[in-house]
């Protein structure tokens, strides 16, 4: 029996990859377990492993093909792998307990043969039905296969919705009606009507006066995700000064007495364990919207934004307040230099609770963030910098640091933003707090 093996989606965000490498070649005796391919999505480059037993019959896709959408076939599989377990399945990455906990689709390859299209069947039969007839079906909660269509060949059509929309309905639809309503009013509905696109020309840029780089994948889902959340999300900001001197110092000890272990802290560190705890201290800040109510997250999950060639990805500090700064500041590290390398697994990149993204390292003294969704809050953290201030009623010098939360006003409010960056701030400007 033939099985075709087809591409993944190893996140939830993806909608193409690149193959990056066949580990088999046709005739290869394969097994459950085995890694068969690595394949390069928008965010990393990740090994894809057999789930069936068989022998590769054909390599459908070549090794280094670019922007393979999901699910299409990329090998045929020959064997009795398909007969001994469900179809539903052809390959998986290396399970995860994480990304089994929150995340929908999170590293789940399929192994089916791709169905054409979304159309309603019955019994095997494909209804017909114009698309409008669909949407507004859709819109009203209206099962299509109960309808008889007054179109050509029987075709479903506008008036045969309006005629169904007036007949008598049972009293289970408006609730249908109501949830199917919900569903087109999100981003769905709106993607079907995009935005006039002009070309540089038609917008006065003279032609051959620039180079065009091609968009990759990262930059196609920055662009797209950072453009729903800022067009979806309502957002404000707030902003803070906090002194860091206290910071600076303790820090300087830490590393000087515990250097010789390993032990390097940055303020980058201390500001994600000053985060996690004022999290926990403020937890209706640690929230997430979403339709069906606020989620309360029980840990704080910090997912902290590191720069890569071609965009920026976020490793994810998991229940980061139970942890301390040498345990951070290792983590951290490691996070960054895969990132860097494109080695993360979708468990440490997906998901989290809140974000933080410092730019003070480059020399940006304030800034502020776009929302990282689902997250109900984002911290912008700008450069320590000498500064006079009022202390005492006198003029004095200090090192301070701007600190900005963008948040989602679904969840977190101004006074509640304002109780996060209170806490934030007491922690930073008396570390000694954090050891507590």
């Amino acid at each position: 029996m033939t099985t075709q093996i087809t591409m993944p989606a190893l996140s939830p965000t993806m909608e193409e990859g690149n193959l990056a490498k066949w580990h088999v070649k046709v005739g290869d005796a394969i097994e459950p377990g085995q890694v068969i391919a690595e394949i390069e999505t928008d965010k990393a480059t990740m090994e894809v492993e057999a789930v069936d037993e068989g022998v590769i019959e054909e390599l459908l896709v070549p090794e280094g093909a670019q922007n393979v959408k999901v699910n299409t076939p990329i090998a045929r599989l020959k064997g009795e792998g398909e007969a001994k377990t469900p179809p539903k399945q052809q390959a998986q990455p290396q399970p995860s307990p994480r990304a089994e906990e929150g995340k929908v689709g999170a590293g789940a390859a399929k192994f089916s043969t791709p169905t054409p299209g979304p159309s309603p069947q019955t019994g095997g039969e494909r209804i017909f039905a114009s698309p409008l007839a669909r949407r507004l079906a859709k819109q009203d909660g209206i099962d299509l296969s109960g309808l008889h269509g007054s179109g050509p060949h029987g075709r479903i059509i506008k008036r045969d919705i309006e005629a169904a929309l007036k007949a008598p309905r049972p009293q289970a639809a408006p609730e249908a009606r109501a949830q199917s309503r919900e569903l087109t009013t999100g981003r769905e509905a709106r993607s079907e009507t995009p935005a006039l696109r002009r070309s540089l020309e038609q917008m006065g840029i003279r032609a051959g006066s620039y180079d065009l780089v091609p968009l990759d994948m990262m930059r196609k889902t920055i662009a797209k995700r950072m453009t729903e959340s800022f067009r979806d999300v309502p957002h404000f900001p707030l902003t803070i000064d906090i002194e860091i001197d206290a910071l600076l110092k303790a820090r300087g000890e830490i590393n000087k007495r515990f250097g010789d272990n390993g032990v390097k802290i940055s303020v980058n560190d201390m500001c994600i364990k000053a985060a996690a705890l004022a999290l926990k201290l403020v937890p209706e800040s640690n929230a997430s919207y979403t339709p069906d109510g606020v989620a309360m997250h029980h840990h704080a999950d910090i997912a902290v934004a590191v720069a890569i060639p071609g965009g920026l990805i976020t490793p994810i500090m998991w229940a980061a307040e139970t942890k301390g700064l040498a345990q951070i500041s290792a983590e951290m590290a490691d996070l960054a230099q895969r990132a860097r390398e494109k080695k993360l697994r979708p468990e440490e990149f997906q998901g989290g609770t809140f974000s933080i993204s410092n730019m003070g390292m480059l020399g940006i003294k304030s800034f502020a963030s776009i929302i990282n969704e689902p997250h109900g809050m984002i911290m912008s953290i700008g450069a320590g910098e000498k500064r006079p201030i009022v202390k005492n009623d006198a003029l004095a010098i200090a090192t301070m640091m701007t600190v900005t939360v963008t948040c989602d006003h679904r969840v977190v409010d101004g006074a509640l933003g304002a109780a996060f960056l209170k806490a934030f701030r007491s922690f930073l400007e008396d570390p000694m707090a954090m050891l507590l």
